[in-house]
C-alpha cells in the first residue's frame, strides 16, 4: 500500500469507509451491562437518555449516544468489544509469523516484523480507553486551539479501561463532503502534529474526521496516536527542504539519518540514483509534487540501496497518505507535500534548532557563495504559509508589494527572524562595499578620460567576488521592497563576468542599475508608510540596523586597506 502511484485512491477510500460501517455490532445488553460493572452504577444514574442501538459499530467497540444525568451534556459512550484482546492477540501472532516469511521470501528491506510491532503497540495502547482518554485531552490540549479545528471534551470519571465517555461531535464525515478548505485545516494542524510537537493522530481514517455542521474540522478516536522525536522531525524537514531545492547529495545524508538507508550505503551511488528519482517530479515545482508518486518511484528505484520504511516512520506515512487520500476525494489535483511546504519553508526560517540553522546555513552557501535565489524560494515560499488569525476560507489573492515588504520586514525584526536578519545585514554590507566601489571605479573612469592625453585604464577595484556581491545586492533590493525583479538567473553572473567580456563596462551597468527607480515614487512611499504600522518594540531594532550596517561597511573597508596595504 505504501508505494502504490496513488496511496489511497478515492475508490479505496469508499471501500474502506463501507467496511467501517458494516461492522456487526455486538449485543446491547452485552454492552450496558459492561457499562454498569465498569462505572460501577446503574445505566439510569448515569445516563438520562441512550440509544437503544449502537450509533456505530467498530473492530474494537462500538458507540452509543447518551446524555449525562448529572450535567445534560449530551456524549458518546464507548464500549469495548467482548474478548478483543485475544482475539487480536492471535491475529498480530499470525502476522508476525506471515511478516516473516513474507521478508524472507520477497527479500524485503524493510522490517516487516517491526512494523507489525509498532502497529501491535499502538493497537494495544488503543485498547486501553483511559490511555485514549488521556490522549485526546493532550490532542485537545495543543490543538484544540487552532481556528476552525474541534476536539471534544473527555470525561475522565466515566471512563475506564472497557468504557470511554467523551462529547458527542455532531456533524458528517468528512470523506462525504467535498470541502477543501477543511482539508487545508487539516494539513495545518498535521503540520503542527507531526513537526512542531511531535504528537500526532495516527489513524485519520475517513471515519475519524468530521466536518461539524458549524464547518469545523472535528478529531475523534485517539487510541492510535504516534510520537516523532525531535531528531527525527528535524530530519524530515531537511529532507523535504533539500527535496525541493534539489540537493540531492544532501537529501542522500538525510535518507541515512531518518534510518531510510544504512549508514554504509555508498553516497555517491544513491546520490546519483535520488537525482534520477525526483529530478523531473522537483522541476515541476513543490506545489505539483505527489506524495503518492515520490513514494511510488521511490521504493521502486531505491530497492538495491536496502531501502526500507522504520517501524516509527511507518506510522507518520501511513498519517500523511490518508490525508493525501481525502484530499484528492475533493481535489484530483491536491498535493499534501505543496501545502506543507510553505509551513517548512517558514519552520526552517525561524526555528532555534541549531540543526535546522545548520541546514540553512549549509543550504545558503555554497562553497562560499551567497545562494540568494534560495533564500527568496525560502522566504516566498513562507508568505503562503497562513497563519492561524490569517486562516481564511478563501485563497489568498496574491500579495501587492505593500504586503510582501510588511511581511517580510516583520519577520525579519523578529526574535524568530533574528538568524534571517543576521545573514541578510551581512549581505547588504558586503553589496553596498562592492557598490562604493563600483561608484569609485565609474568615478576614476570618467576622470581619467576627460583628462587629455591620458590613455584609459582597465584596472579595477573591483574582484569578482565583489562583482557577485553587487549583483546579491541588487536581489535583495528588489526582494526587500517586494518589486519583481528581471534579474538573470544565478548561473548567468559567471558568464558576464568573464575574462572575455568587458570587465569596467559591467560594473558601470551594475552600479547604474541602482539609479533606476524600481516603481513610482508614490508606490515607494506607499511601501514606507508601513513602517509605523510597526509595533513599537520593532520599530526600535529597525532603527538600529543602520548603525549595525554602518558598522560592518566599515570592518570590511578598514579590513580591505590593511590587507591592500600589507599584502
Amino acid at each position: 500500500m505504501l508505494f502504490t502511484q496513488d496511496l489511497i485512491p478515492p475508490s479505496y477510500l469508499d471501500e474502506l469507509s463501507l467496511l467501517q460501517d458494516q461492522i456487526t455490532p455486538f449485543s446491547t445488553e452485552v454492552a450496558f451491562d459492561t457499562i454498569e460493572k465498569e462505572l460501577g452504577l446503574p445505566i439510569d444514574e448515569l445516563f438520562s437518555e441512550i440509544s437503544p442501538e449502537p450509533v456505530a459499530a467498530a473492530s474494537l467497540g462500538q458507540v452509543y449516544q447518551a446524555r449525562l444525568r448529572h450535567s445534560g451534556q449530551v456524549v458518546a459512550v464507548k464500549v469495548q468489544r467482548p474478548g478483543v484482546q485475544a482475539a487480536i492477540s492471535l491475529d498480530i501472532l499470525i502476522l508476525r509469523i506471515l511478516a516473516g516469511v513474507v521478508k524472507k521470501a520477497g527479500k524485503f528491506n524493510t522490517d516487516l516484523q517491526a512494523v507489525v510491532d509498532e502497529w501491535a503497540s499502538s493497537l494495544f495502547r488503543e485498547m486501553d480507553y483511559r490511555k485514549e482518554a488521556n490522549n485526546g485531552l493532550k490532542f485537545r490540549r495543543l490543538y484544540g486551539g487552532i481556528k476552525d479545528v474541534f476536539v471534544p471534551n473527555m470525561y475522565m470519571e466515566h471512563t475506564t479501561r472497557r468504557v470511554l465517555v467523551m462529547e458527542w461531535v455532531e456533524g458528517q464525515k468528512l470523506s462525504e463532503v467535498e470541502d477543501l478548505y477543511l482539508v487545508e485545516v487539516g494539513v495545518y494542524c498535521s503540520f503542527n502534529q507531526l513537526l512542531e510537537n511531535g504528537f500526532y493522530h495516527a489513524d485519520p481514517h475517513p471515519g475519524n474526521l468530521f466536518r461539524t455542521y458549524d464547518g469545523k474540522l472535528a478529531y475523534i478516536d485517539f487510541g492510535m496516536m504516534g510520537e516523532f522525536k525531535q531528531e527525527f522531525r528535524d530530519g524530515f524537514i531537511e529532507a523535504c527542504l533539500h527535496l525541493v531545492n534539489r540537493d540531492f547529495d544532501a537529501l542522500s545524508k538525510d535518507f541515512v539519518t531518518l534510518g531510510l538507508l544504512p549508514p554504509t550505503v555508498e553516497k555517491e551511488a544513491v546520490t546519483k540514483a535520488l537525482t534520477g528519482v525526483f529530478q523531473d517530479a522537483v522541476a515541476k515545482g513543490v506545489q505539483n509534487i505527489s506524495f503518492g508518486d515520490l513514494l511510488g518511484n521511490l521504493g521502486t528505484t531505491m530497492y538495491k540501496f536496502k531501502f526500507r520504511i522504520p517501524s516509527y516512520f511507518s506510522l507518520v506515512i501511513r498519517s500523511l497518505a490518508v490525508l493525501e487520500g481525502i484530499a484528492i476525494s475533493s481535489d484530483p489535483n491536491y498535493k499534501v507535500l505543496g501545502s506543507t511546504y510553505p509551513w517548512i519553508a517558514k519552520k526552517v526560517l525561524s526555528d532555534s534548532s541549531p540543526q535546522l540553522k545548520s541546514s540553512l546555513q549549509a543550504l545558503l552557501y555554497k562553497d562560499g557563495v551567497f545562494r540568494i535565489d534560495r533564500l527568496e524560494s525560502l522566504l516566498t515560499e513562507s508568505l503562503r504559509a497562513r497563519t492561524e488569525r490569517a486562516l481564511v476560507k478563501k485563497q489568498r489573492e496574491e500579495a501587492n508589494s505593500r504586503v510582501v515588504f510588511k511581511e517580510i520586514l516583520s519577520f525579519t525584526l523578529t526574535e524568530k527572524g533574528t538568524f534571517v536578519r543576521e545573514i541578510i545585514i551581512e549581505e547588504l554590507a558586503k553589496g553596498l562595499d562592492a557598490l562604493g566601489l563600483a561608484t569609485l571605479d565609474s568615478l576614476t573612469s570618467v576622470a581619467t578620460t576627460s583628462i587629455p592625453f591620458t590613455a584609459s585604464s582597465s584596472f579595477s577595484l573591483m574582484t569578482k567576488e565583489d562583482m557577485m556581491n553587487l549583483r546579491t545586492l541588487r536581489r535583495l533590493m528588489f526582494l526587500l521592497s517586494g518589486f519583481e525583479s528581471d534579474e538573470k538567473p544565478f548561473k548567468e553572473v559567471n558568464r558576464v563576468m568573464s575574462p572575455n567580456n568587458n570587465q569596467r563596462a559591467y560594473i558601470e551597468e551594475e552600479a547604474s542599475l541602482f539609479s533606476y527607480q524600481p516603481a513610482s515614487v508614490s508606490e515607494i512611499l506607499t511601501v514606507l508608510s508601513i513602517i509605523p504600522e510597526l509595533p513599537p518594540e520593532l520599530q526600535q531594532r529597525l532603527l538600529r540596523l543602520p548603525a549595525d550596517l554602518a558598522g560592518r561597511l566599515i570592518s570590511r573597508a578598514s579590513a580591505r586597506t590593511i590587507q591592500r596595504i600589507f599584502l
